[in-house]
């Protein structure tokens, strides 16, 4: 009697490991990604926010001089790129009205998203992008889509809260915020994407609203 409770603990025990198996497969889920800036908005949106808080607040000029040294650095290699962005990002600690001053920003631009995007979009896709979180996310509330991922930044000081997100880091991104999703089709501008573009079943590399495949 004992043995064939033993056999039916163990009968019991791999049923559960098939099942558990077969949960993990349908928990995956196929999604499509996308790059954002020059890809589903035209232009760089953090470039866009800057010179727009320069026209707005012409005090954080005062800071270019500074941002023009460490840009050097950076060229030279001489500073890695999540330090260099985050120099360059100390102007958000010049602006007095920080969440006012996002809105008004994507009022202006908001007209920037690229119409293919408005064509093809699902409400399951997923944005990465090396812009901030903070500004990219209003944008993304007015498209309904809320699965984004970008560079953690501090939109009061501009200190990142981990590297940039880019190449390498927006696959780790991924794989860390997402594990049980697997891409379908990925939309990016640039090739400093391959490491994600490898990842997708289908790769497309998008020229202003035309799309070529990434090979």
């Amino acid at each position: 009697m004992m043995v064939d409770n033993i056999q039916n603990k163990s009968s019991f025990r791999e049923a559960n490991v098939d099942v558990n198996r077969g949960d993990m497969v349908e928990m995956m889920q196929k999604v499509n990604v996308y790059d954002f800036d020059d890809t589903i908005y035209r232009g760089d949106s953090s470039r866009d926010f800057y010179f727009y808080c320069l026209a707005k607040h012409p005090k954080i000029w005062l800071l270019q001089p500074m941002v023009a040294f460490y840009g050097i650095l950076f060229l030279l290699k001489m500073m890695p790129k999540t330090q260099f962005k985050e120099k360059v990002f100390m102007f958000l600690q010049w602006i007095p009205d920080i969440n006012d001053t996002i809105n008004n920003f994507w009022n202006m631009h908001i007209k920037n998203i690229k119409e293919f995007y408005k064509h093809t979009k699902k409400d399951d896709d997923i944005i990465i992008t090396a812009s901030p979180e903070f500004l990219v996310k209003p944008a993304m509330d007015y498209l309904g889509i809320p699965r984004l991922l970008g560079s953690k930044i501090d939109k009061y000081t501009g200190k990142y809260d981990g590297l940039n997100c880019y190449g390498d880091e927006k696959v780790h991104r991924l794989k860390e915020s997402f594990p049980n999703v697997e891409v379908a089709e990925f939309y990016s501008d640039s090739k400093s994407d391959t490491p994600l573009a490898e990842l997708a079943d289908k790769a497309y590399l998008v020229k202003g609203n035309q799309l070529l495949d990434w090979d």
